[in-house]
């Protein structure tokens, strides 16, 4: 047999060092070895080829059923409300770029007159903005 420390000494030592690589991590974001882009592209027919083989031997249902519930509802409110604040704090640039076009169009469509509620009038309002981003969408 082969000699190997408890499980809960190595999970503990892992968790304490890690949790100290913070400084670590952000170098590596910052100086990659290689552009993370090129890297992606290139990598989109491997990437294909895995997602067949996971699927043909059912590994997203499986480790969805292995998982189960309990876990991702911890994980989630463990970790999610401090990570999603964040989160979007720095993402508001980018949301902002990402909505203006359809800001844009929002605001470009001419809209039927009101109708009294629940009347086909405000329907057709719906559509109006429904219609022109969609059109936007896939005009990308």
């Amino acid at each position: 047999m082969a000699a190997i420390k408890a499980l809960s000494r190595i999970a503990a030592k892992w968790a304490e060092v890690s949790s100290r690589a913070g400084a670590e991590y952000k170098e590596g974001v910052e100086n990659p070895r290689r552009s993370w882009a090129q890297s992606t592209v290139a990598a989109d027919e491997l990437r294909k080829a895995g997602l067949v083989e996971a699927d043909a031997r059912g590994a997203f249902v499986k480790g969805v059923e292995a998982a189960g519930d309990a876990k991702w509802k911890s994980r989630a409110s463990q970790l999610g409300p401090a990570r999603f604040s964040s989160g979007v704090k720095v993402a508001e640039p980018d949301f902002s770029r990402g909505f203006s076009r359809y800001h844009g169009v929002i605001s470009g469509v001419q809209l039927p007159p009101r109708g009294p509620k629940g009347s086909p009038e405000n329907i057709d309002r719906v559509r109006a903005i429904t219609e022109a981003l969609h059109t936007e969408k896939v005009s990308a």
